[in-house]
């Protein structure tokens, strides 16, 4: 028997089209470590080193193969200049956008990941993490929200939308996405540099905007983001939450490696669609499954998206958006335990499940 492969290699055997000795996992765990840490969500997402020490205690817990670095969904933003609302248990949000008028766009400038807040402190928890675990695990460095979801936070979600949809405004959204992808890559970019060895964005997705509005707004930025993580020796992800289904060719349009989807999206017209062209992380449900669930719902989701995804390779399973800062120890420790056991390749690259 084949020595098992490092946690490193076996994620990138699969975003490489490759297959691996079994079906790795990634935990999207930020709030979960943050509760596992025991400390304020508040003081451990503005701190480097206590976002790298509450990912290694999940990680020393689990033993998952892809870990997940971020500090929420906001962190772009708060180094553009938006006001940013911090809780003690849960994660931040933005209080207060920070383009009032239609002219402050020419305010914006680019910041730079190694010297402004937050983004310093989530390169210093990159750098940390990678150290000590010494190589042997595949590291996803988030890039936190894409072009959309960044315009959304500057602007406002309600009156971004609006304007998208008038034509007299199209160039100046176009000109703030723009923008924001190039923040996007910006940060990509530094943290492959700090010793990730991917990078995620966050896209809208169809309950937000059209598959049209998508190539036209969102499109240009994600391909964008990939071409220069490809560049800079990285991998490239693409994250978009709900039912994709019907957005599964647009988001391959990307050119991403991985694309991070939740079980809403149909996983046989998915497995189709990506076979050869992407891989996929997630499928399931952390919410009704992963939180609410108990072990047993946790093992039949994994056991269904393993026959579903696995078969043939291409699949690292998970949740596909972030863990619940409540969700039971135990029940990640079902996923974990299921994806070992019945996740393992046979020659060919078929399953070996388990009746």
């Amino acid at each position: 028997m084949a020595p098992a492969l490092e946690s490193i290699e076996r994620v990138t055997k699969v975003l490489r089209g490759e297959l691996p000795d079994r079906v790795p996992v990634g935990l999207h765990c930020y709030l979960l470590a943050c509760r596992m840490h025991g400390g304020r969500f508040d003081e451990i997402l503005r701190s480097g080193e206590l976002q790298a020490e509450s990912q290694l205690k999940a990680w020393r817990t689990f033993g998952h193969d892809l870990i997940m670095l971020e500090n929420g969904v906001c962190a772009e933003a708060e180094a553009l200049g938006c006001e940013i609302r911090y809780t003690a248990d849960g994660p931040p949000h933005v209080a207060e956008p920070l383009i009032k008028e239609l002219d402050d766009i020419d305010k914006l400038r680019l910041p730079d990941p190694e010297r402004t807040f937050p983004l310093n402190e989530m390169l210093k928890a990159t750098r940390i993490v990678k150290r000590e675990t010494g190589g042997k695990v595949f590291i996803n460095g988030r890039s936190d929200q894409g072009p959309i979801a960044l315009a959304l936070a500057l602007i406002g979600p309600e009156r971004f939308l609006t304007m998208l949809m008038e034509p007299e405004h199209r160039d100046w959204c176009l000109r703030l996405v723009q923008f924001c992808s190039r923040v996007n890559v910006a940060l990509g970019e530094a943290q492959l540099r700090a010793g990730a060895d991917s990078s995620t964005i966050g896209l809208a997705g169809t309950s937000l905007i059209s598959p049209a509005l998508f190539d036209a707004f969102e499109l240009p930025g994600a391909r964008a983001f990939c071409a220069a993580l490809r560049r800079s020796g990285g991998f490239a992800f693409v994250h978009s939450c709900g039912d994709e289904t019907i957005l599964l060719e647009n988001l391959l349009a990307t050119g991403a490696d991985c694309l991070e989807l939740d079980p809403q999206t149909d996983a046989e017209k998915c497995k189709r669609a990506v076979k050869g062209r992407a891989s996929v992380l997630g499928m399931i449900d952390p919410a009704q499954v992963m939180s609410l669930g108990t072990p047993d719902t946790v093992r039949n989701q994994t056991r269904e998206m393993l026959t579903l995804m696995g078969q043939g390779g291409g699949f690292i399973i998970g949740p596909g958006c972030a863990l619940p800062a409540d969700t039971p120890v135990a029940n990640v420790q079902a996923l974990m335990e299921c994806a070992r056991r019945d996740g393992v390749y046979a020659a060919g690259g078929n399953l070996r499940l388990r009746s």
